[in-house]
């Protein structure tokens, strides 16, 4: 059934709905579940997502009353408040918006916010509970309590504006995948009782990276099985010289980080994995979407902070029960113990085993 606000909807029903949320890629890619499950259960709104113009690419098939506007908020015109009013009037001209849902709340968007509410125009923000999180993740005195889902704060934002957020996605490419021609240029379509693997090891800060040694093994574990093509997702020229030794060493293995490819390609492959192995990062978020299990890998972080994947199942996840974790919502903070154990103490050999559970159903 349909959820809506009473109080806001006896008073107000928006027609068009600016929605903002600029950054990272992995809490862009969380909003597309929600955005699109809003946008098919009220066909009579229209909605604008904005975000960052390589990150719009990611929204692929939307729904009829979803556009996506890229904006380049490195651009000299979009600095400092006088060029986010810019934005605003632009933002406003075009699309005429009724109402604001904010899934970012950082500076930037609290400005465009303060806009439309100096114009009157109604504005639901994202409650990112900070005091909750350091709660979670303080060094002495935890209190080891699941916060809620970033995509219920994303939802709960759309019931303040007294609209319809029934569940209403299942992936990027609905019931189906993306089509083979998209990735031709990286492999051939898959055949026979081929499994194709995921792997991104990588992420933004040390307190989520599985170390390579390790991570090699798993690789090296599923190479030698004979009918498992793996595909190395990343970045960077640190990333792309040990996917090349990875590669070069091991058969049925296919580095990504050569060349962008772009998210409608990247996203049309992960489409047609069995399964994907990452990190608590974007490309977690980036196999949910497009209904892809996922084998997450947590350190630093913890499913508990509200990150975990879409669809995401709990007997995925691989982790090690530690008192200092989490000790970091983002990763972000040196292990005070030194030894990162927390990543470490994972053997590959667990990783591997949910892996063959998933390829072998």
């Amino acid at each position: 059934m349909a959820t809506r606000n009473p109080d806001i909807e006896t008073r107000f029903r928006p027609a068009r709905v600016l929605i903002t949320r600029f950054s990272a890629i992995g809490d862009v890619a969380m909003t597309i579940p929600v955005v699109y499950s809003v946008a098919r259960s009220n066909p009579e709104v229209k909605f604008v997502m904005v975000t960052r113009p390589s990150m719009a690419t990611m929204f692929l098939n939307p729904p009829d009353n979803l556009t996506v506007r890229g904006i380049d908020l490195s651009s000299p015109v979009y600095k400092g408040l006088t060029g986010l009013h810019r934005l605003y009037r632009e933002l406003r001209r075009e699309y005429d918006f009724d109402a604001v849902a904010d899934l970012h709340d950082v500076l930037r968007t609290m400005a465009l916010d303060a806009m439309a509410w100096l114009n009157r125009i109604p504005v639901s923000r994202i409650n990112k509970e900070r005091s909750r999180k350091r709660a979670l993740t303080r060094r002495h005195n935890k209190i080891m309590l699941p916060l809620i889902s970033q995509r219920a704060r994303y939802r709960e934002v759309f019931h303040r504006l007294g609209l319809a957020v029934e569940e209403r996605f299942r992936s990027l490419f609905g019931d189906g995948k993306g089509n083979p021609a998209d990735f031709a240029s990286i492999t051939a379509p898959k055949t026979g009782t081929d499994k194709w693997v995921g792997i991104a090891p990588f992420a933004k800060h040390k307190g989520k990276i599985y170390p390579p040694g390790l991570m090699e093994k798993v690789v090296a574990a599923l190479a030698a099985k004979g009918d498992v093509k793996i595909f190395l997702f990343g970045g960077g020229d640190h990333e792309r010289e040990i996917f090349a030794g990875w590669a070069a060493r091991y058969p049925g293995v296919i580095s990504l980080a050569d060349k962008h490819h772009g998210f409608p390609v990247e996203l049309s492959l992960l489409s047609h994995l069995d399964v994907m192995v990452s990190m608590d990062s974007a490309n977690m978020h980036l196999a949910s979407i497009v209904g892809v299990p996922v084998i997450s890998v947590w350190g630093a972080t913890h499913p508990y902070c509200g990150f975990k994947g879409w669809k995401q199942q709990d007997t995925d996840t691989v982790q090690l029960t530690m008192t200092c974790r989490p000790c970091s919502v983002f990763g972000d903070k040196p292990c005070f113990r030194g030894d990162y154990h927390c990543l470490n103490g994972i053997s590959p050999q667990s990783i591997v085993d949910k892996i063959n559970a998933r390829i072998n159903q």
